[in-house]
């Protein structure tokens, strides 16, 4: 199943870019590794919550969520332009539109 293997695909570089905020980066790349990282790992547990539900589209929206919202933090933190950080409410959006397809589908059942 694809969307898991994205899932810990994602968990993986959620951990690799919290040690590296946590060991290799300071000040403001610091904190963005670390938000970006956080956020990161909650949704991949989100997401395999949701594949067990069988909601697969609240997965996904999960994962890639997670993936816009965590890498522009990454992408900055590792000397992108700032602008980056316009695109990471849409990351934010998606995991919002996630969370909400999720409790949507916990209530038809």
């Amino acid at each position: 199943m694809i969307i898991a293997i994205l899932a810990a695909l994602s968990g993986a570089i959620a951990v690799a870019a919290g040690a590296f905020g946590a060991h290799g980066a300071s000040g403001p790349a610091a904190e963005w590794l670390k938000t970006g990282a956080q956020y990161q790992l909650v949704h991949v547990v989100a997401a395999l919550v949701a594949i067990r539900m069988e909601a697969r589209g609240p997965a996904w929206l999960f994962v890639v969520g997670a993936a816009i919202f965590a890498l522009t933090l990454y992408a900055m933190a590792l000397g992108a332009p700032r602008w980056f950080g316009a695109i990471t409410p849409i990351g934010g959006a998606l995991l919002i539109g996630g969370w909400l397809w999720l409790a949507w589908s916990a209530a038809r059942t």
